[in-house]
Parts: C-alpha cells; sequence; structure tokens
C-alpha cells in the first residue's frame, strides 16, 4: 500500500462527518470515526463493509514505516505509540495495538493551532496555574478526556506573557507551539529519548524553568519530577485518575510503604493544583469539560501529608474553598446544568454525589420558577379522625 492510498483513505474520513475526533480502524468492521462521542460508520469508494485481517495489518504496518523500535515495541509489548501527518490537512497520534491475533489502529486528530484558556472556555483557575513558578500542576483525567489541550492552553498562556526556556517531553508531539516570548523546545519519545525518567533527568541539565512530562508513568519518573520541583523548576504533567484524593493515592502507591511519609512530604511542599477533567455530552451535540479544581493550601497540604480523615477529605476541602479558584465536580457540573449545556440526566449521571447535584438542580429550577417534584394533588386530609371521634 503506497502512501497516497493511506492519505487518500483517511481524508476520506476525515470528511465523512463533523466534529471527527479519532479514527478507528478494527477487523470484521467498516472503517469508522468518531465524531462528539459517538462511533459512526465510513463510506469509501470502492466501499469496504468489513476490514479483513490482511488489510489491517498492512495499514499498520505502513505506519510503521518500518521503524525498528516501534516494531519491537509491538511484537514485544503488543502495543506502540507514534504519529502521522496528513500533509495539509490533519496530524494524528497513532496507537496500533493487537487483539485477538490481529491488529488494530486508533488514530487521535491533533489540533493544528494552539488554544488559548479563553477559546476553550477553562476556569479562571488556568489563568493562576499558568503565573507558578515552581512546583507540579497536575492535570488527571481518562484517556481522551483532553488533558493534553488543557496543558497546551496553559503553556500557550505563559508563551504570550513570560520570556523563559520550556522544555516539553512528549509521546507524541501533539501540539507545536510557535516561538513567542517564551523559546520552546519540544522532545518526542522514542526520537529525542528512549524514556520519560531519562528524558526528564536530562531535562534537568537543559536549564528550562517549566518541563512538561506527558505522563507520570513510574516511579522513577515521579521521583525525578519531585525533584525538579523542589530545585525550583515547574514540572507540569497528567495522570490517569478520577480525582484529586485517586491522585494522591495514586502517586504514594508507586512507593513502597515505608516510604509513604517521605514522599507524602515531598508532596505537600511540592504539588501546586491538580485539575481533574471529565468531558459531558452537550445540549444540542459536541461534549463540555466539566472540572474538579484542588489548590495547594495550608488544609489541602494537611490532608496530603496525613491522609484524609472525616471532615477532611479532599471533596469537602474543594467544596468550602470555592473563593480561592477550587470547584468540586458537582459544583461544576451544577453549573454547567444552570447555563443549559447540559441536560439534568447528563448531570446526575456523572455527579459524584449525586444527592449534592439534586438538590443543586431543584434550587436551580425553583429560582427559575419550574416544578421541582412530579408529585401532584397532595392536600390535607380534613376528616381524618371525625368518623373515629363519632
Amino acid at each position: 500500500m503506497r502512501r497516497q492510498e493511506i492519505d487518500h483513505i483517511l481524508t476520506a474520513m476525515l470528511e465523512s462527518h463533523d466534529n471527527v475526533s479519532d479514527l478507528n480502524i478494527t477487523v470484521e468492521k467498516p472503517f469508522q470515526v468518531e465524531s462528539a462521542g459517538e462511533l459512526k460508520p465510513v463510506s469509501l469508494n470502492p466501499p469496504i463493509d468489513r476490514i479483513t485481517p490482511f488489510q489491517s495489518e498492512i495499514l499498520a504496518l505502513n505506519l510503521i514505516n518500518g521503524d525498528r523500535r516501534l516494531t519491537k515495541m509491538l511484537l514485544t509489548h503488543g502495543s506502540c505509540d507514534t504519529s502521522y501527518q496528513l500533509a495539509g490537512k490533519a496530524r494524528f497520534r497513532v496507537n496500533i495495538f493487537s487483539q485477538r491475533g490481529y491488529y488494530s489502529t486508533v488514530m487521535r486528530q491533533l489540533a493544528t493551532r494552539v488554544p488559548t484558556i479563553e477559546e476553550m472556555g477553562l476556569p479562571k483557575a488556568f489563568h493562576m496555574m499558568s503565573e507558578e513558578r515552581n512546583g507540579i500542576i497536575l492535570i488527571t483525567g481518562a484517556t481522551g478526556s483532553g488533558k493534553s489541550t488543557s496543558l497546551a492552553a496553559i503553556l500557550n498562556e505563559v508563551n504570550e506573557k513570560k520570556s523563559v526556556h520550556v522544555v516539553t517531553l512528549e509521546d507524541p508531539v501533539e501540539y507545536v507551539h510557535a516561538q513567542k516570548k517564551s523559546t520552546f523546545n519540544q522532545r518526542e519519545l522514542g526520537v529525542d529519548f528512549d524514556t520519560f525518567a531519562n528524558g526528564l533527568r536530562a531535562a534537568l541539565r537543559q536549564a528550562p524553568k517549566i518541563i512538561l512530562v506527558g505522563e507520570m508513568r513510574d516511579r522513577e519518573t515521579v521521583e525525578i519530577g519531585l525533584s525538579a520541583a523542589e530545585t525550583g523548576h515547574l514540572v507540569l504533567t497528567t495522570l490517569h485518575t478520577v480525582d484529586a484524593g485517586q491522585t494522591i493515592n495514586r502517586i504514594v502507591g508507586m512507593f513502597e510503604r515505608d516510604e509513604e511519609r517521605q514522599i507524602r512530604i515531598r508532596l505537600s511542599d511540592s504539588i501546586r493544583w491538580i485539575a481533574c477533567q471529565r468531558l459531558l455530552p452537550k445540549v444540542g451535540g459536541g461534549r463540555v469539560a466539566a472540572f474538579e479544581i484542588l489548590r495547594a493550601n495550608l488544609r489541602a497540604k494537611d490532608a496530603i501529608l496525613h491522609g484524609e480523615s472525616e471532615g477532611k477529605t479532599f471533596y469537602e476541602i474543594i467544596e468550602q474553598s470555592r473563593p480561592f479558584g477550587m470547584m468540586t465536580f458537582d459544583q461544576c457540573i451544577s453549573e454547567l446544568y444552570e447555563k443549559g449545556l447540559i441536560t439534568e440526566q447528563t448531570a446526575m449521571s456523572f455527579a459524584s454525589r449525586k444527592a449534592v447535584v439534586g438538590r443543586a438542580i431543584d434550587a436551580i429550577k425553583a429560582s427559575r420558577g419550574e416544578k421541582t417534584t412530579t408529585i401532584e394533588g397532595l392536600r390535607l386530609d380534613t376528616e381524618y379522625g371525625k368518623k373515629h371521634s363519632r
């Protein structure tokens, strides 16, 4: 298969629907794209109703393009990551993996322009994050929830306002930052460095003020990241966790039990912000982001240091610190419902504490003069007890 043929297929997939985010190539299924969170089939000419194992393998191997490292990764680990450029149209983050002896490919479309905090409608806390000078900022969430995009928006804000050296370690490079006020050196895993730990260790000798690490994948990377933060660098990174409490527990869990006390001390001193995000279905199509944001204050540091306890959970700390830029998922979801961006059903299904969101929705409905219950026709039984007294 020639590159022109691959480009023809990918172009047809991109243009088949609006808001295409992912291309999915799986055996025994047609070519599919993810549009607004749903997989949709793509009509090609000539038509392909079901992709054969041979077709999926040929396409995967052409995307690898003879790269020995990627071929070894695919054969030994069962999957590999790379990038692909569709000239003049799009860039993709590519994951090729084996399943039931066949090869499948998922290609995530990368934005060609770095978004701003305002364009994305991110909370004001993200402006405050861009002003930090040292420590660790963690953006967490499930795969595909927009973590990399949020980090890119923070770095874009830095690029507009500060003259500093920024080194990024990514897998692969997703957003290419222009050389504006800051100086950017963007390094790609497998091309410019072999592991995040080694890339991060080398970055400490490259005189950066800000280091972006694509993902804290292991204990060694976390340790070097903490050391970088402790020596005056600002480290931005991601984790696949759903809330602030789980984020702390995941990092602590990477270390031995007898190291827990020391790692909690280092985390309490280093963490500046934890922003967790989820994508919710939006009214009228598309998706909208909901956030939980924790800022390191005395109460938060105490919870990191000694663990959560009754009355001192991260949820309660965040809930009571709204004036300081923090917000729980439930507070954010309630706001999105009030603005008409999500439905009541969506709000309740994504809520962390359904009772809290339920009360907030009832208050919003009451302020609009809407019904808050489906129970009708209730009245006092004025005859109750009279019959018996006779």
